[in-house]
């Protein structure tokens, strides 16, 4: 990635807000998280905050399934073998035999 300078105002209150690009660049956008971290030559690096629970390969198959769905490719269920397992190894206590309540964004 190319290297971007951009400049923020503290406010009063101490706060900033992050400029368009550093956003677009870090991938966040309203409500997400950025960390700070301060080195010791006195440098700070802002990195997004990423859930504590994502991973990269399920992000990944999410936007690819989100990029059919908007090219309107006809989106084929799961193995249930395959759901199963996906749903053990997040840990999150789901259950594939039950209907999803409400709207599911993607």
């Amino acid at each position: 990635m190319s290297s971007i300078h951009e400049l923020a105002t503290i406010t009063a209150k101490g706060q900033i807000t992050l400029p368009k690009p550093i956003r677009q660049a870090l991938g966040v956008d309203v409500g997400g998280k950025v960390a700070f971290e301060l080195r010791k030559n006195g440098q700070v690096v802002v990195s997004r905050a990423d859930r504590k629970h994502e991973d990269p390969a399920i992000a990944a198959f999410l936007e690819l399934l989100a990029g059919d769905i908007r090219a309107g490719r006809r989106v084929r269920s799961l193995p249930e073998a395959l759901a199963r397992a996906m749903l053990t190894q997040a840990e999150c206590g789901a259950s594939v035999d039950e209907d999803i309540d409400g709207d599911v964004a993607i």
